[in-house]
């Protein structure tokens, strides 16, 4: 029998077999962003698209969104891809509930990112109606130090308003609270934990700030080396207590002693392999926390076929562009492939985190 490094270490091995040789050869188009608007309600410290006050000018419109879905629905089998509504708060787009309403009678699966201060009985069981199958609503530390991180008065109490709204209306496959974990609110992750848990939540996501948007502004906040292992124990620790299950989420590789520990599988950045992006102005990404730029940008559905882009473009994330600067000679590359996409530098071209030295 192997140990459980041994079995772990297969299983890595394997699946950048299957990323190198098949993913990036034949990608799958599982989960599809799409970007609803850039307002938002909350002003958060971290926020990787620095989301607020806006200008609406070159939003898609209604009409755009519409039949984007509808030519998408007819070019991929969407029963296999998750449509992934974000934002901004995605509540504040003018005709969310007609767009999504839309997109539910095509036929697709969707989800939503939201801060939850929208949401009361009324709005939970319309977006039941409108076929939302799942939601991550973001509370961000207790009372005072959610309502100062995301710059939003009585944003807690509004936030647990909305989480309870939609346990209670039911309907939904996943109601999941995330928390971006900061220097504020690390010491209070076991208090949240018992008040979560009484709330029939099925899972807690637990991530940790990243340097990215509006978080370079406030570089204070992110955690030490220590406060990152004691975050991550905390996962690890708390992963399959019941009734709420705590995980981390999808970045980073974490090495041996923490992979499949505090998630559910291994680390594989699915940007451009797995996930593609629609942006409030109709361009095509990857990941939407990926530094928006030339090279990132893999056109536009304005102008171009989305099927066409994600069958021949995304070449930056389909290559070992990563292997590079740290990364070139790093041991571990065969595994983390240079880390999550949407921390790399792509100036200095080097990881903005890496967590060997700190966790392996």
């Amino acid at each position: 029998m192997q140990s459980p490094d041994a079995q772990k270490t297969d299983h890595l091995n394997r699946l950048a077999d299957f990323r190198d040789d098949v993913l990036r050869k034949e990608p799958r188009l599982k989960f599809l962003f799409l970007e609803l608007t850039t307002h938002c309600n909350e002003r958060c410290r971290h926020c990787g698209s620095s989301c607020g006050d806006v200008s609406d000018a070159n939003t898609l419109t209604d009409e755009e969104i519409k039949a984007f879905l509808l030519k998408t629905s007819r070019q991929f089998d969407i029963s296999k891809t998750q449509l992934c509504i974000t934002g901004g708060e995605p509540l504040l787009r003018k005709n969310f509930f007609d767009i999504m309403g839309y997109a539910h009678s095509l036929g697709y699966r969707w989800g939503m990112t939201s801060n939850g201060t929208l949401i009361d009985d009324e709005v939970a069981e319309k977006l039941r109606r409108a076929g939302m199958s799942t939601i991550a609503v973001s509370i961000d530390g207790l009372p005072e130090t959610n309502d100062w991180f995301r710059r939003k008065e009585n944003g807690y109490e509004l936030a647990m308003r909305g989480v309870r709204a939609l346990v209670k209306n039911g309907g939904f496959n996943h109601v999941q609270v995330t928390t971006v974990v900061h220097k504020k609110n690390l010491g209070e992750l076991p208090k949240l934990y018992k008040i979560l848990s009484k709330e029939g939540l099925r899972s807690w996501r637990v991530i940790n700030m990243e340097p990215i948007g509006r978080a370079n502004e406030c570089k204070d906040l992110l955690l030490d080396d220590n406060e990152l292992r004691q975050m991550f124990d905390f996962i690890k620790k708390n992963r399959f207590k019941k009734p709420m299950e705590v995980v981390y989420g999808c970045a980073h590789y974490l090495g041996l002693d923490y992979e499949r520990e505090v998630r559910p599988w291994y680390f594989l950045c699915n940007a451009g392999i797995y996930t593609a992006s629609v942006m409030f102005n109709g361009d095509i990404g990857a990941c939407l926390d990926i530094e928006r730029r030339p090279e990132t940008i893999m056109g536009n559905i304005r102008t171009d076929d989305f099927a066409d882009v994600w069958k021949n473009r995304f070449e930056i994330f389909r290559t070992d562009y990563k292997k590079q600067g740290p990364c070139a000679d790093c041991e571990h590359y065969r595994f983390c492939a240079g880390g999550a996409s949407h921390s790399w530098d792509y100036d200095e071209n080097r990881p903005l985190v890496c967590m060997k030295g700190i966790l392996f």
